[in-house]
């Protein structure tokens, strides 16, 4: 079975559906492994899926590489086992492999804990979410006797770009990887371009959101008399909160005043804080937040000014309660909000401005790409559909191995 890129580059492949059958392969212990717990989208992706697996009676152990999180409360109750291998000498694992070599002797330990857990738990799947972890994952699952060893891609791979260390350790890896997983198709066409990875060695399956995430929640208590536009992002250069600001300047400079929400922590704050104050913007940074929902619930606009991403659970969320969005035409970005949103190039103040003056001034408009929106999520993007199509990957993987 294949899909047709919304990219307009070549095929990529989809994995079975819910409904496909897959084969008699019987599934019943998968182990999942990601770096820590924090509040990010593929934390949110992994836990979901954990718990999924688990509620339909399949035994699943989640491997952390280093630390808990935030994410671990959401986990309560459920079934899931989370161990912690204990390695940190990592600090920013997607960007710089010398965080792998910080602390050999750490490293080393880890590597044998992973080893030893997997011979101990004989899971029939291995599937390893983010860089450190997938190419951790296969020398691990081979040594182990792991019949099948899945590889996640959440993102573009810019940051390999002109770094041969990293694209060689990656193929190396690959190598010895079943199968690789993409979240978006032009997450699959960049991995595809950059590791030369087979046709068939790749899929897509979209991130998932749970029934709670289509409930409208209160809004939250924001005191403003103005329209409220709100960004959920990381504070870092490539979520281009420098050009969302300059755009709502350019509005405020032609008459049209907003409350800016920016909910996100990271190393870009003061100098968005400066930015905001030079240009006399009412901007509440609001730091992490837990509840998102109240403030999705509360925001007139959402916006996501993004010069790169994968598949973007910010979109998705505000996608899901019907809040008109208006984002840059970035990585999976368009398979999401094409036809169902405002999209406008990347570090384009002016064109975000105008999308933002659009959605804020044509209120029709804007609620009728919201509720488009969510109809869409509503069928594509369910935890349920998610879920069922990595349990139906697993099995069609077991039974390719099976009969080798």
């Amino acid at each position: 079975m294949e899909l047709t890129s919304v990219t307009g580059c070549r095929e990529t492949r989809a994995v079975p559906t819910a409904g496909e059958a897959v084969g008699d392969a019987e599934l019943s212990r998968v182990c999942l492994m990601i770096g820590q717990l924090g509040l990010g989208g593929a934390e949110k992706q992994v836990a979901m899926l954990a718990r999924g697996l688990v509620a339909r009676g399949i035994e699943t152990t989640l491997l952390l590489l280093s630390e808990r999180g935030p994410r671990e409360a959401e986990l309560f109750g459920s079934g899931v086992r989370i161990v912690s291998l204990g390695y940190r000498g990592i600090t920013r694992p997607w960007v710089d492999l010398r965080g792998t070599l910080k602390d050999t002797a750490a490293g080393l330990r880890a590597s044998a804990r992973l080893m030893a857990h997997l011979r101990r738990t004989r899971p029939q799947v291995f599937h390893a979410y983010l860089f450190h972890c997938y190419i951790a994952a296969p020398p691990a699952a081979r040594l182990a006797r792991v019949p099948v060893c899945v590889a996640g891609r959440r993102s573009l791979g810019t940051f390999k770009e002109g770094r041969r260390g990293l694209l060689a350790v990656e193929r190396l890896a690959t190598g010895m990887t079943d199968f690789v997983v993409a979240n978006a198709h032009a997450v699959a066409e960049d991995a595809r371009r950059q590791e030369g990875l087979p046709q068939d060695k790749i899929g897509v399956i979209h991130n998932g959101m749970e029934e709670r995430d289509f409930q409208t929640v209160a809004p939250a208590d924001l005191t403003t008399d103005l329209p409220v536009v709100l960004c959920v992002a990381n504070l870092r250069v490539y979520k281009g909160h420098q050009y969302l600001l300059e755009a709502v300047g350019r509005m405020q400079q032609r008459g049209q005043r907003c409350t800016l929400v920016l909910i996100g922590e990271g190393p870009e704050r003061q100098q968005l804080q400066q930015q905001a104050d030079r240009l006399g913007l009412d901007v509440r940074l609001l730091g992490h937040r837990t509840d998102v929902a109240a403030f999705l619930a509360r925001a007139d606009v959402v916006v996501l000014p993004s010069l790169e991403e994968g598949l973007s659970n910010a979109v998705m969320e505000a996608m899901a309660v019907g809040r008109p969005v208006v984002a840059t035409a970035v990585g999976g970005t368009p398979e999401l909000l094409r036809d169902r949103g405002v999209l406008v190039p990347p570090a384009d103040a002016e064109s975000l401005a105008q999308g933002l003056h659009r959605m804020l001034t044509d209120r029709a408009a804007a609620a009728q790409l919201g509720k488009a929106a969510q109809e869409w999520a509503l069928e594509h993007l369910s935890a349920d559909t998610m879920v069922e199509r990595h349990i139906s990957l697993y099995r069609k993987l077991l039974e390719r191995r099976s009969v080798r």
